[in-house]
């Protein structure tokens, strides 16, 4: 009966996955088979502590964090949790050996979200690093199945798409971020003074991390390949749509892309990985 256990878990990360990310859960469905329910349950992980600190205005956020940190330790130590979120997620944890150094970077990444409301670039980058890029190289572990050569050399590209990924989000939200949370991510950045030069800068820096990024895409494993692939094109068609908009729109609007678009740049993927295969 603890397979059933097991399995129940793993199927609400799943679901949560579904609820809160369409581009995510697209990505997941064109990853080898094996990777689906690690990589919801880590998606299930991290996206339940950033709604603590996001979202649940009415409660005592750094309490609630404190015991999600606390119990996603006992989990991982016990093997076992109540917290069907918690309990998939440290299966993974237990069975990939997923470096502890990378969760407690992310989950203090959670904590700087709690009091901090602008960023100085030291800090901009260990919340970017705590933020996402762990969180990438959570799923590289995963993807590499134990292979510690090919992590070490896909490590830095995992660490530059989840820095892309990251500060894409940062640029699409920043209205939400600054008007419903106080808060502006990027260094130096006044959100009513925000201005064309401004974003330039910053979309020069994420075009970088996009470009370091697809070097290591094409050396991950075949099962993992055309997901990440999927999640970069993605990613990079808002990136694009968000650059031809003025700063002006963007203090305005939060720009996103169609579901018809996302399922069009799934079979654009698929199809284009298939041939290569064939």
């Amino acid at each position: 009966m603890m397979e059933l256990f097991d399995q129940t878990t793993l199927e609400c990360s799943k679901l949560i996955t579904q609820r809160y990310s369409t581009s995510f859960t697209l990505g997941i469905k064109t990853l080898g088979k094996k990777f689906h329910y690690p990589i919801y349950a880590i998606y299930g992980f991290v996206r339940y502590a950033d709604e603590i600190v996001d979202t649940f205005h009415d409660h005592d956020k750094a309490e609630l964090l404190a015991r999600f940190k606390k119990d996603t330790y006992q989990a991982i130590e016990e093997g076992i949790s109540l917290n069907p979120v918690l309990h998939s997620f440290q299966m993974v944890v237990n069975e990939y050996n997923l470096d502890h150094a990378l969760i407690e970077a992310f989950l203090h990444s959670m904590e700087m979200d709690l009091d901090e409301t602008t960023y100085d670039k030291a800090g901009y980058e260990e919340y970017i690093y705590g933020s996402a890029e762990v969180v990438g190289l959570m799923c590289l572990q995963v993807f590499c199945e134990g292979d510690k050569d090919m992590y070490q050399e896909l490590l830095p590209p995992a660490k530059s798409l989840g820095s892309a990924f990251q500060k894409v989000n940062f640029i699409r939200d920043i209205k939400s971020d600054f008007e419903d949370r106080g808060r502006v991510y990027f260094p130096g950045v006044d959100f009513e003074t925000f201005s064309q030069q401004s974003k330039e800068v910053i979309e020069a820096d994420i075009q970088k991390d996009f470009d370091d990024a697809l070097i290591g895409i094409k050396k991950l494993p075949k099962g993992a390949q055309t997901g990440v692939l999927l999640a970069y094109k993605y990613y990079l068609k808002l990136f694009k749509k968000i650059k031809n908009c003025p700063s002006a729109k963007i203090k305005e609007q939060r720009i996103r892309i169609p579901n018809s678009r996302k399922m069009s740049i799934l079979l654009e993927t698929y199809f284009q990985q298939a041939l290569k295969a064939g």
